[in-house]
């Protein structure tokens, strides 16, 4: 069994003062770097992704249009913009044994890390297959939204999955309790709010 580590979107924008910042994201962070610094050698890789939104327009909906309000479900506030430090991982991340770096969303609406890309224009799902990885442990922000979808995109795919307790952080409790009975029902295990 081959396994890969997924940290989906530890950035800036989503750590407290950030502009969708998920409470506890900085603690996350910090605990991630901490799982790195104990066990990246027990992975086949190392994959962190990241929102990287256009700096126009609303990216195809994404963004909730100017001069209203987003409904914090399918329109959000301007987040995470490539040509901005809210793109950037969060501080607390340490990023110096991380062997993917996976960007989504660029001009559209993307949660999973499984819709992103490399620098090279390779998917997730190419890379893990490329190293014959059939395990993943997952972790980042958020565990209601793109926690969520990465899970639920990697059991699809057939792949087995670890959700890291405390390596995670939700937006909200009853979105993370809904998010969690999800992951466990697809398979996903170690599942916990």
């Amino acid at each position: 069994m081959t396994r890969a580590l997924i940290i989906v979107d530890v950035q800036n924008d989503f750590v407290e003062g950030g502009s969708l910042a998920v409470t506890g994201g900085r603690a996350v962070a910090t605990r991630i770097s901490e799982h790195l610094a104990a066990h990246a050698d027990d992975y086949a890789a190392v994959v962190a992704s990241r929102d990287w939104h256009d700096a126009h327009g609303t990216n195809d909906g994404h963004f909730a249009e100017p001069g209203t309000d987003p409904d914090f479900e399918h329109t959000w506030p301007v987040h995470c913009v490539s040509t901005t430090g809210g793109s950037d991982y969060a501080p607390e991340l340490v990023t110096d044994r991380v062997t993917h770096h996976v960007r989504k969303g660029m001009g559209v609406a993307a949660y999973s890390a499984f819709e992103g890309v490399t620098d090279d224009g390779s998917t997730l799902l190419s890379v893990l297959e490329g190293l014959d990885v059939t395990e993943l442990d997952v972790t980042g922000i958020a565990t209601d939204y793109c926690v969520r979808a990465t899970v639920l995109d990697a059991r699809r795919a057939g792949l087995a999955v670890r959700l890291l307790a405390g390596l995670h952080a939700g937006v909200a409790a009853g979105s993370s309790a809904t998010a969690v009975a999800e992951m466990t029902e697809a398979g996903a295990t170690g599942v916990t709010a």
